[in-house]
């Protein structure tokens, strides 16, 4: 995978390769460039111009490439405006499903147009936040719609569930693979999904400041996973991660 979205503003060769990304109009639907959902549509202004270049984290998308089969259950945990909930949604196929948790009004209106544009059929949308209490929750919308995330004086209230609430209500399937990314609420996840925890699905897990990053690893190592960066290194120094079974690790599963 070309990762266009390597391309930096800092050398002059990189602002000339940027510059026609600034007259594509942010309602423009376009067709995303390469990887699993090359052809698909996108809204061009939704997101990070990678999602449409195709190139939009590459790294984790490489490795949820390799992770995730037919007929799965995936959780897109903090799904945005739905590009990881797209990928997953391609990767699972209709004998799969793909459960999408998103609190930000507007984030949930592009993702299931998104959704709809390319006429996917196997995800649910839960405009919910999900964290370790059920019931409303502060919410900071941030500078942008990209990095809104649950804070306990948040000028927001969102709806905010446990995991393992929504599994016990039936409301949600056991996942085999779940992507977080929550803008520093992830250790909450974790807390109020530690049932799911117990079936050890293969988390792709996006942290945000060392403190929750450390409580983040000390939970999921305590429930029986083994915590390494997505390059297969140690999970210090990173904040992209995947977590496996303990069991797995020899078996063609981790490192």
């Amino acid at each position: 995978m070309l990762n266009l979205s390597g391309i930096t503003y800092s050398k002059l060769v990189g602002r000339a390769l940027r510059l026609p990304l600034h007259l594509v109009p942010r309602s423009a639907e376009v067709r995303i460039l390469q990887g699993p959902l090359r052809g698909k549509h996108w809204i061009a202004g939704s997101s990070n111009h990678g999602c449409w270049l195709g190139s939009y984290e590459a790294a984790k998308q490489r490795k949820i490439i390799e992770r995730v089969r037919p007929g799965m259950v995936c959780w897109d945990v903090g799904a945005n405006v739905g590009f990881y909930t797209l990928l997953l949604a391609e990767l699972v196929g209709a004998s799969g499903r793909v459960f999408a948790f998103e609190p930000v009004p507007r984030n949930v209106e592009l993702l299931r147009r998104h959704l709809e544009m390319n006429k996917y059929q196997n995800v649910r949308v839960l405009p919910c936040a999900l964290g370790d209490v059920d019931g409303e929750v502060g919410f900071d919308p941030g500078m942008s719609h990209l990095v809104g995330r649950m804070a306990d004086k948040g000028r927001w209230k969102v709806t905010c569930s446990k995991a393992d609430s929504l599994l016990d209500a039936g409301e949600i399937e056991a996942p085999d693979v779940i992507k977080v990314d929550v803008e520093g609420a992830e250790a909450a996840v974790i807390r109020g999904a530690l049932r799911a925890m117990g079936r050890h699905p293969v988390i792709f897990l996006a942290t945000h400041g060392e403190e929750v990053h450390r409580e983040c690893v000390e939970l999921l190592t305590a429930s029986g996973y083994r915590v390494g960066a997505l390059d297969g290194g140690p999970s210090e120094g990173t904040d992209e991660v995947e977590a496996v079974a303990s069991s797995e690790i020899g078996i063609g599963g981790g490192w």
